[in-house]
């Protein structure tokens, strides 16, 4: 047994040293070496390791990059030196007049400035103590921010753990979403009626305070560091050397160029202007700093920024064009989007013809019309969008723009939920949206469908064989196993799967539907209180609303979606095919051990995740509440279990760690 343990600690040391290399390779030196397949392989394995010998897991193990479950708020963190905001420029005569000052105040001295791309993203503060990642906070006041750890750790270009070991070192950076990343986001959120990102740095920083890391994870931050803020056992005579320093060290450092006369920044200043939309990163200006650290610190700083370093900013790029046509086009979420067709112009590096107009307030507000003269830009010198119309430039001959009361994609009537600014699609079958609703229909939270991923979904759709998801119900053997990558036994378990996902409850079948505001918790309550599918299209807004958690919101959406004759051809369908549409029977005698119960879960449970503890709570009857009130019957609490915690104890509500709360999973596996 000892001799097992040993060598599962050389094994785990050995994975984790060569899946950080790999990490470096790929994120830092944009330079990998071995296939996403190999690197996943050997990050599985690293995983099961450690879930079979937890005493050798790690804090700073590369499997511990993504937290299991959403934080609860972020505590204060003092920086160990002050994080100073730069004063900026936006012509040559202001770099001048920042160059004069320096040269004065160090009496005629030799100065070599360093030139660095300023990101466009949310300056942080990353501390490493004796070479591991130990914690890292926002800017906030410059003096204290807030610790954003957990949300740092899902970041692939921060090393857990340094190249080589370091007493202590604060280093400071800019996290930053790259373009590609910027563009998906912004596309999903349009898609499902969401407010945008303005640009990549509102989308960083939001993306950074998030509670849940899992998902920062998935919007995919970068990291580029550009100093340090306190060292103890780092000694550099220059910033140039501290840059190269902390490349050794296995982090992602600024580019730079070194100048000795500040005509020449000028003049690098100025050509860059035209460079930066060739980088996959926002860049909304250049650094320029005193390169000598002993000279950075006798020129000191003021109250808010230091005199030896100053930001030229470079001004937007803008472009005016003619609107030659408004067409809609119909979102995977049903959303309709309008969009401008232009005149051709060049602007942030590419020829733009085309920009969204977002939704019909925002046309309305800025009064946009076919034939109009526009300004427009690049949010996050990315996305093409009209800022302005030009009035003057108008002939009196353009009509105002209005959105169409029908689907451009299906011909389906189209709806506007009373305070939000998206337009939708109420057809379920809507060919423009199906792909998404039929990947939303087969998910395991909804019919729980194996086998029938997005790549298998893309090609029945491609050859015509499902138009609804009721039509997966009649798909047959032939139909499937002539697709790529789905031989024999594989057709067999998908129909297998098909008709296994006929039996399940009716809250599943509620929620695969894909009705607007309608989850899981609202599907279950839907499926508590009415006793068939029938009984839920028949209701109106008035009986929906009298159930508890079900307001106006939740009401009218599943009124709206209901009242679309093709979503009830789509019932009918699933029907006839034998899909349950019945609720489980109660005969009224049944009492939950928990009926009537709220729960607070808290902190992280070893056995459980939070959706699994959460669906222990509902099957035996009771609700799970998101913060502790005079209301709360139970907190359960598991590690790190934070300021719910405290508030229960102040009201004295019973708290229930995980042993007393796996005794409750137990009866339900029993009762189940």
């Amino acid at each position: 047994m000892k001799e097992d343990i040993v060598q599962a600690q050389e094994r785990i040391e050995a994975l984790r040293s060569e899946i950080e290399a790999h990490n470096y390779r790929y994120y830092v030196m944009d330079d990998p070496t071995i296939s996403d397949a190999l690197y996943d392989k050997m990050l599985r394995e690293l995983e099961d390791l450690e879930k079979k010998y937890p005493s050798l897991a790690s804090p700073h193990s590369p499997t511990q990059r993504v937290g299991g479950q959403p934080g609860e708020g972020f505590a204060t963190v003092h920086h160990l030196t002050p994080m100073m905001s730069l004063s900026n420029a936006f012509e040559a005569g202001e770099l001048e007049d920042f160059d004069r000052r320096v040269r004065q105040a160090l009496s005629g001295e030799a100065v070599q400035y360093v030139v660095e791309p300023k990101i466009d993203g949310l300056a942080v503060s990353i501390f490493y103590e004796n070479g591991l990642f130990s914690r890292g906070a926002t800017r906030g006041d410059g003096e204290t921010g807030e610790d954003i750890s957990e949300n740092l750790k899902t970041i692939r270009s921060v090393p857990l753990r340094l190249r080589r070991s370091v007493q202590a070192l604060e280093i400071r950076g800019e996290a930053y979403m790259p373009k590609d990343s910027f563009a998906r986001l912004n596309e999903a959120r349009e898609e499902a009626g969401e407010s945008l990102f303005a640009n990549p740095r509102n989308a960083a920083a939001g993306t950074l305070r998030q509670l849940d890391p899992r998902v920062v994870a998935s919007r995919r931050l970068n990291l580029i560091v550009y100093g340090i803020g306190y060292s103890e056992g780092v000694q550099q005579q220059e910033h140039s050397d501290v840059l190269n320093l902390l490349r050794e060290l296995g982090l992602r450092a600024n580019e730079y160029h070194l100048f000795s006369d500040i005509n020449e920044v000028i003049r690098y200043c100025l050509d860059w202007q035209s460079h930066r939309f060739e980088l996959p990163y926002s860049v909304d200006g250049l650094v320029i700093k005193v390169n000598s650290l002993d000279q950075q610190q006798r020129l000191g700083a003021t109250a808010k920024s230091p005199r030896w370093a100053i930001a030229f900013k470079f001004p937007p790029e803008q472009a005016v064009t003619t609107v030659k046509n408004i067409f809609v086009r119909v979102g995977r979420t049903g959303v309709l989007t309008p969009t401008a067709e232009m005149d051709p112009v060049r602007i942030a590096g590419t020829t733009v013809s085309r920009a969204t107009l977002h939704n019909e307030d925002n046309i309305r507000d800025k009064d946009i019309r076919i034939g109009d003269k526009v300004m427009i830009q690049k949010a996050g010198d990315i996305i093409p969008e009209v800022i302005a119309v030009l009035p003057e430039e108008r002939k009196g001959e353009e009509p105002a723009w209005t959105m169409p009361s029908e689907c451009p994609s299906c011909g389906s009537s189209v709806t506007r939920a009373a305070g939000e600014a998206a337009v939708r699609c109420t057809n379920i079958a809507c060919p423009a949206q199906l792909w998404e609703g039929l990947i939303h229909f087969a998910s395991r939270q909804a019919m729980n469908i194996a086998g029938l991923g997005p790549a298998v979904l893309a090609q029945i759709l491609t050859r015509g064989l499902i138009h609804d998801p009721a039509d997966l119900y009649q798909l047959r053997y032939e139909d499937l196993v002539g697709l790529e990558r789905l031989g024999p036994k594989s057709a067999q378990n998908l129909l297998k799967a098909l008709e296994e996902s006929k039996k399940n409850p009716l809250s599943r079948l509620i929620f695969a539907l894909g009705i607007r505001h309608v989850g899981e918790r609202a599907a279950k309550i839907l499926a508590s209180h009415y006793d068939s599918l029938a009984a839920l299209v028949d209701a109106t807004e008035e009986e929906l609303m009298v159930i508890p958690e079900i307001g106006p919101k939740i009401a009218s959406s599943i009124v709206a979606f209901f009242a679309a004759g093709q979503n009830r051809q789509v019932i009918d369908k699933l029907v006839q095919a034998g899909v349950n549409v019945l609720a489980e029977k109660n005969n009224g005698t049944d009492v939950r051990p928990l009926d009537g119960k709220v729960f607070v879960l808290t902190g992280t449970l070893k056995d459980f995740t939070r959706r699994q503890a959460q669906e222990v709570v509902e099957r035996l009857g009771g609700k799970v509440s998101a913060s502790v009130s005079s209301n709360t019957d139970y907190v359960v609490a598991g590690e790190k279990p934070g300021s719910k915690y405290d508030r229960a104890t102040t009201l004295h509500i019973p708290i229930m760690d995980e042993n007393e709360f796996k005794k409750l999973a137990d009866t339900d596996i029993l009762d189940g």
